[in-house]
Formats: structure tokens, sequence, C-alpha cells
């Protein structure tokens, strides 16, 4: 992939913003149309209902699964290059900060990329989750949080300075990850037919998937002809959410793969949703709506800093390199999303969203 035109005409950076722009579009257009989030598919999952929430997450996971292990066979990417794999990574912040994210994402209604594709659709309950969830994920990394979230982060550390990579640690051959997605990916495409589901939405489920695989590429080949470091990374909604925020709120602020990648999926959500007319102004159903959303928005804002990521960060993005600690925070997001459905909504039933 030749970008070194680009980079000649425009700059380093504003490349870097641009790719995250153009990933960010992708990711937007396609999670408004297949109506992507783990929170519905584990809500799905506590009530025993494998369905149509269940089969789109299931074909986004393969897909990037596919088209990143694909990449990665071919030369178009290298997983050990990738920021989340190359840093010391924290097993304790993925078992708190999964189960907290997870929590959150139920509270919420929605985890921090659904609230972000939600609000670009005239939610204005996102809009106030989202702003709240960007705040406390800034202050969770450089703020008044940042103390405790580097004292639970730091219980229990990965070895050797970088974080495990599963196919490494568990000696398995590299055609495995692409083995597994294609696998997965049946098993979305069976759930799907007993859903009696269009084909639409499976295309675009595995849209937000390819987003992330798009992600990976064009920041790895900036890496390769860029003067200055460049981070190796993809779609995710914690650190891009604040830094972001930050762009807006500091003077002389840097362009950077995070600052084009959000404002891409509100465009993204918002023109799919205006071109379908599914933009609707909402607001907060009331009052006790407001109270749990609010404290959804601060478990995920913390929770995702802690676990090293979103549920795309790390539920999506991390897993489709295989970083360990991604696929241990994924997992306890489940687990947080389950209980608290089982515990909270099953008992106290609030309007679908």
């Amino acid at each position: 992939m030749d970008i070194l035109p680009i980079v000649e005409r425009i700059g380093e950076e504003p490349t870097s913003a641009l790719f995250g722009l153009i990933t960010g579009i992708v990711f937007g257009v396609s999670a408004q149309r297949a109506r992507f989030c783990l929170r519905a598919a584990a809500v799905e999952f506590a009530r025993k209902a494998l369905d149509s929430s269940v089969a789109v997450w299931l074909l986004t996971f393969s897909t990037a699964l596919v088209w990143v292990q694909g990449a990665s066979l071919l030369g178009l990417m290298r997983p050990e290059d990738a920021r989340m794999m190359a840093v010391t990574g924290s097993w304790s912040g993925a078992i708190i900060g999964g189960l907290m994210f997870g929590v959150g994402m139920v509270l919420a209604r929605g985890c921090s990329g659904r609230l972000l594709v939600l609000a670009a659709t005239g939610n204005l309950r996102s809009v106030m989750s989202g702003l709240l969830f960007a705040v406390v994920a800034q202050m969770s990394l450089h703020g008044r949080l940042s103390p405790a979230r580097d004292y639970l982060a730091r219980l229990w550390m990965t070895k050797g300075g970088t974080n495990v990579n599963l196919l490494t640690a568990l000696r398995l051959p590299d055609w495995t990850g692409l083995a597994l997605g294609l696998i997965t990916a049946v098993v979305a495409i069976v759930i799907a037919r007993r859903a009696n589901m269009g084909a639409q939405r499976l295309i675009f489920g595995s849209g937000v998937g390819f987003a992330v695989a798009l992600g990976w590429v064009l920041t790895y080949n900036l890496s390769l002809v860029a003067f200055e470091p460049v981070s190796v990374t993809s779609a995710t909604f914690s650190g891009p959410s604040a830094n972001t925020l930050m762009f807006f709120l500091i003077p002389d602020p840097v362009l950077e793969f995070d600052v084009g990648l959000v404002p891409g999926v509100v465009i993204g959500a918002f023109f799919a949703s205006w071109f379908t007319k599914e933009f609707k102004w909402q607001g907060f159903e009331g009052e006790a709506i407001m109270r749990r959303s609010m404290t959804g928005a601060i478990l995920m804002g913390f929770g995702a800093m802690l676990a090293g990521g979103c549920a795309i960060g790390a539920g999506v993005t991390g897993g489709s390199i295989f970083v360990g600690t991604a696929w241990l925070a994924l997992f306890c997001m489940w687990i947080g999303a389950v209980v608290t459905d089982v515990l909270v909504d099953q008992r106290h039933p609030v309007p679908a969203t």
C-alpha cells in the first residue's frame, strides 16, 4: 500500500487524522445500519435468546478476525507493532475494568461506541452520557482518577514489558486466528438465519469488523513511511473520546488518528440515519433513567481506561490481534453485563433503546 504521496502532500499528522476519519466514517455508517451493540448482545445472551444482536456481534468480531489475521499473513500489518501489544498489559485492570464497563454499559443502555452512534442520530441521552464518559475517561487517564487507575492496574501486570499474544503464548500456528474467525462467522450466520435476519444488516455488521481491520492496516502502513513515531492502532472509544475532548479545549492541539476517528463516527452515523429517515431527537424518559445513564457512563469511563479499552477497543480491536488482556477484558465485560441484566433490568425493566 503506497501512502507516501498522501503523506508528502498533506503531512504526517493530517494523514493520521484523515485515516482516523475514514475509519470512523466506515464504522459509523456500518454500526448505525447494523445496530451493533455489545450490550444488546449480552442482554440477549442473559435472557437465553440467541437472536439478531448476538449474530451481529459475532459477525463483527469474526469479520475483524478474518480481515486482520489475513492482513497479518499477507504482511500488510504486524500485530506485535500495535500500541496495545507493545506495552505492558494489566490483568487486574482487565478484570476490574472489564466488570465495571459491563455493568456500566447495561445501566447506560449502550457501550461507548453505541452511545456515540446514537448521539449522532439525535439521541440527547447518549450525548449527555457520551460527554460524561469522555470526561471521566480523561480524568482516569491524566486527572484526579489516574492514581486510582494506576494502583488497580499495577496489582497484576504482564511480564517482559509487553502484552501477551495469545497465539504465541499457546504456541498455535499463524493461521489459527484466521480459522477461528471463519468458524465464528459460520456460527454467526447460523444464528442470523434462525433469527430471520436480512442480508443488509449482516453486510453492515461485517462492515464494523472491516472498519477495525482498515484502521490497523492504515496506521501500520503510515508507521512505515512516517519520520516521527506513529502509533499503530485502530477503532476504540475510550482514549480517543478523551483525546478528542481535549483537542477542542486546549491551545495548539495535535492532529492524530484518535482525533479523526470520533468525528468520523459521528459523520458516518449521522448521514446513515438521515438518509434512511431514522434521525430523531430523543431525550431522557425521566429523572431515574437520567441518573442510571450517568452512573453507567461514569463506570464505563473509568472501567475502559482501566481495562485498556472499551467494548470496541478491547473487545474487537484488541481481540482481533489476540491481545491477552483484551480477551480477558472482553470476557469480564460479558460477565458484568449479564449479571447486571439479571439482577437489575430483568427485575426492573426499562424502555428499549
